[in-house]
This record gives structure tokens, C-alpha cells and sequence, in this order.
């Protein structure tokens, strides 16, 4: 099957065995990365998931891509929240094109981000449940300025695996640990987990929750 020119560039891994709705995995790269690495796992994704890995829509010189900018004080990283809205309206509309163009079924659509992947696949699904169903965050936090849980949307049907490193030098753990009391006051089902390394996947994390998705398929 060829790529469909969608908003978002991006690259597909049919499944094995096609059906006209098959389970959906969307992949969210992080910062200066590129639609290319977060793929490397497709290989090992269960066989009768379609996957996705786009393509974030800002240029980094002098390579990569991000979905907003960061500036660098001599204190503090800073987002530029309102291009990290933009990119999450992107994104929302990205998961509608995705459903409507390829044979994979609307109720079952997971995305899975790394870094500000996964910072803004939260503020997706925070923002727009309803095209949702599992989220998983590897090596991300909550920016509450570019979402807001609210009580005229219906989250009980949504399902998050949360990771990170323990020693991760990027994005300290402690900012990912308040993941879980801000699960369990909103009463999201999740699960959050810490491996012994930096700002990456360890092979563990990518098993653990690898079985937890098969689990939801």
C-alpha cells in the first residue's frame, strides 16, 4: 500500500494479515528527530497492527523536526506552548485523515510519543478523547498549558502506559512522577513504570509495554 499525502508526512507498516479495520498505532518522534525513529519498531509491533510514524511539522537546522520550539535560558528550557497547540490540532486532524484514508478502525487508535511526542500525544488525548483510545508516553510530562481535562468529555474508555528513565538527563524523572497522582485524581487508568536508564527506551520498557498493548487490542 502506498503513503497517502495526508497534513502530516509520514510512513506506514501494513499488517500482516489486512482487514478493513485493523487496530491503528499513530508514532510521535521527539525533538530533532524524525519519522524514521520511532518506525525501528514497527518490526517488532504486533503483526495485525497497522502503524503509523509522522513527521512533526517544524524544521530544525541543520536537521530533524520538532512539533514546537524550545529556547534555552541560562536557568530554565522553555516551550513555545502556543506552536505546541498548533502541532496538537495537527495532530487531531492527522488522526482524522489517517481513519478516513486507510482501513483501520476509528475506535481503536492508539498513539504512542517519545519526549514531546509524548507530550503532546497527552494533550491530545486530553483534548480530543474521542479520537483516542491508548496512549503510550515514553520519556514525556504533562504541560497543562497547551490541554485541560474537562468534565463535559467522557475519558473512561481511554487506557495510558507511562515510562521514564531514572537517570534521564533531558527530562528529569521527577517532572514525569507527577504523572500518576494526576491519573489517579482524574481517575485515568494507567500504569507508569521507571527503568534504570537515561533519555531513551530500554529493551524491557519496549517489551512491557508491548504486552500491555496486546492486552487493549
Amino acid at each position: 500500500m502506498q503513503t497517502k499525502k495526508l497534513s502530516l508526512h509520514h510512513i506506514i507498516r501494513v499488517p500482516k494479515t489486512a482487514t478493513e479495520q485493523s487496530p491503528v498505532i499513530i508514532l510521535f518522534h521527539g525533538y530533532g528527530s524524525n519519522e524514521e525513529d520511532l518506525f525501528s519498531f514497527a518490526a517488532e509491533l504486533p503483526e495485525d497492527i497497522f502503524v503509523v510514524s509522522a513527521r512533526a511539522p517544524r524544521d530544525l537546522q541543520p536537521y530533524g523536526y520538532s512539533w514546537y520550539d524550545i529556547h534555552y535560558t541560562a536557568t530554565e528550557k522553555i516551550s513555545n506552548d502556543e506552536q505546541a497547540i498548533e502541532s496538537r490540532d495537527i495532530v487531531a486532524t492527522f488522526i482524522d485523515e489517517v481513519v478516513q484514508n486507510y482501513p483501520v478502525d476509528a475506535s481503536n487508535v492508539t498513539l504512542l510519543g517519545f519526549s514531546q511526542g509524548t507530550i503532546l500525544s497527552y494533550a491530545v488525548a486530553f483534548t480530543y478523547p474521542e479520537k483516542v483510545k491508548n496512549v503510550i508516553a515514553l520519556s514525556g510530562y504533562l504541560n497543562h498549558n497547551i490541554f485541560e481535562v474537562s468534565d463535559s468529555k467522557d475519558y473512561s474508555h481511554l487506557n495510558f502506559y507511562c515510562s521514564h528513565g531514572s537517570v534521564d538527563q533531558v527530562i528529569p524523572v521527577d517532572a514525569a512522577r507527577l504523572i500518576t497522582p494526576f491519573m489517579e485524581s482524574h481517575n485515568l487508568k494507567h500504569v507508569y513504570e521507571e527503568y534504570p536508564v537515561g533519555h531513551g527506551v530500554a529493551p524491557q520498557n519496549f517489551y512491557s509495554f508491548k504486552s500491555w498493548l496486546e492486552k487493549l487490542l
